[in-house]
């Protein structure tokens, strides 16, 4: 039998997840020398793209033109891409292995950590992850209800999507209908009633994961003052300066800063708050947050060297109407491959997957992105993530241990696609999609206006939806 990577019997791959992980897992596989590969890209939305389209804040374009580098490597002929097509639902794992010899699972993490605490579950209590999705138009998010009414509103969290959700609270309209945020979005927002933000971190200034660019945009928003408390962002509070690198001590110096700065009559008020951890959230007699119960917390350095926090005796209350839990993203269980529940990933060494009980490479399984890894690193990480994956299939390949697909071409898989959903959405039809996105979008003088229905985009390529 012709050995599998040759031109008459090219490597057929199925990467699940067209976010940045497939892209550039695809990327690396093309650029194998010496070998011939055809990648069948999935995902369950009829739009790629994964985090970049649903998930980068809409103020922030210049973070979304690494698209143009995925739209080519969909153009190469080798390349396929089958959306509104869902894992699970659509096709499953033994559909998968009838038809590739490898199969890769980019799925990122579309869940969020949970914060154990009395009173999470109220009204007016969500999770960052839904409402980020809400203005970024994700179909799935697009009918949540986040209740604007309210005068405060805390985010739960120190990193750049917190940044990003307090941000976009204390945007003007003006601000955001230069975006691409979802017109939903944008026309609730432009009657929000949040005058106070409060950004909420058990460590110190030191220790918080938000880049020094994301919250040095948070001192220069048009209609929002920025404040912080001087002893919490106190450089002697637990913080030995001497030791902090560069970035770290610049981003100390900028909260400094803030503490110092005099209010200007803007009309929101955002205040960041370090070494406080909500302990509960309080409720009225209709089940509605109306306050957050946090306890001071002081640092203490481990036998690691890193900081902690621990609890002290002080608390205070914080009236609110409105929380974002901002705690980190989680990966969910897929159907027939092993997940570790605690840590929120597929098992797998080096982006194999791998039997716990075992611990073997369950052959012709893949993981790359956050679903590998947890949901750590910026976009570009994505890269030498996929590149660790590849080198694992490409060595793999080279000792023949792949899965043997009893059909093992492009027109039988495309027809068992087919069958398995009329309603799949070609590169093709995405361009289509994005080109009356776009134009929409040129009559209002955005970037443009997204359709937020899956009905909608299959309304538009003529399908039943």
């Amino acid at each position: 039998m012709t050995e599998v990577g040759t031109v008459s019997r090219p490597l057929r791959v199925a990467i699940l997840g067209s976010g940045p992980a497939g892209f550039y897992t695809a990327d690396n596989l093309l650029r194998q020398h010496g070998a011939a590969v055809e990648i069948d890209l999935f995902d369950r939305l009829p739009t790629p793209y994964g985090l970049v389209r649903a998930g980068v804040a809409p103020d922030h374009p210049r973070i979304k033109i690494v698209t143009r580098i995925y739209d080519k490597i969909a153009a190469n002929p080798n390349v396929h891409f089958y959306g509104n097509v869902e894992y699970g639902k659509h096709v499953g794992l033994d559909d998968l292995k009838t038809h590739y010899h490898q199969i890769v699972f980019a799925t990122g993490a579309a869940s969020d950590r949970q914060l154990d605490i009395p009173g999470i579950g109220l009204i007016g209590s969500h999770s960052a992850t839904e409402f980020v999705a809400w203005y970024n138009g994700h179909p799935d998010y697009r009918d949540r209800v986040f209740d604007l009414s309210h005068e405060q509103a805390a985010v739960i969290g120190v990193g750049n999507v917190a940044i990003d959700v307090a941000r976009i609270l204390c945007r003007t309209a003006d601000e955001l209908r230069d975006t691409d945020i979802a017109d939903h979005a944008l026309s609730q927002l432009a009657e929000s009633n949040i005058k106070d933000v409060f950004i909420i971190g058990r460590r110190g200034p030191a220790q918080a994961a938000f880049t020094i660019p994301e919250i040095t945009e948070l001192g220069e928003l048009a209609d929002a003052d920025i404040t912080a408390l001087p002893q919490e962002v106190d450089p002697a509070n637990g913080i030995d300066a001497q030791t902090l690198n560069r970035a770290t001590a610049r981003k100390v110096e900028l909260l400094k800063g803030f503490s110092e700065r005099k209010g200007t009559g803007k009309s929101r008020k955002l205040t960041l708050r370090f070494l406080v951890s909500p302990v509960e959230l309080l409720s009225d007699r209709s089940g509605q947050v109306r306050g957050m119960r946090l306890v001071r917390n002081v640092l203490y350095k481990t036998e690691a060297g890193s900081m902690r926090s621990h609890p002290t005796d002080q608390y205070e209350e914080l009236p609110l109407g409105l929380v974002f839990r901002s705690i980190g993203y989680r990966g969910v269980p897929i159907a027939d491959v092993p997940f570790n529940e605690e840590w929120g990933v597929i098992h797998n060494q080096k982006g194999r997957v791998v039997d716990p009980k075992t611990r073997e490479h369950m052959v012709g399984l893949y993981a790359v992105g956050w679903i590998k890894r947890g949901p750590i690193g910026v976009i570009g990480t994505n890269k030498s993530d996929a590149v660790e994956t590849v080198d694992c299939m490409v060595e793999d390949l080279r000792t023949e241990a792949v899965l043997q697909p009893l059909h093992s071409d492009t027109q039988s898989t495309a027809e068992m696609i087919r069958q398995k959903q009329p309603d799949r959405v070609t590169y093709d039809d995405w361009l289509r999609i994005d080109e009356f996105e776009v134009s929409r979008g040129e009559a209002q003088g955005r970037p443009r206006v997204k359709f937020t229905s899956v009905e909608e985009m299959l309304a538009l390529l003529g399908r039943r939806g």
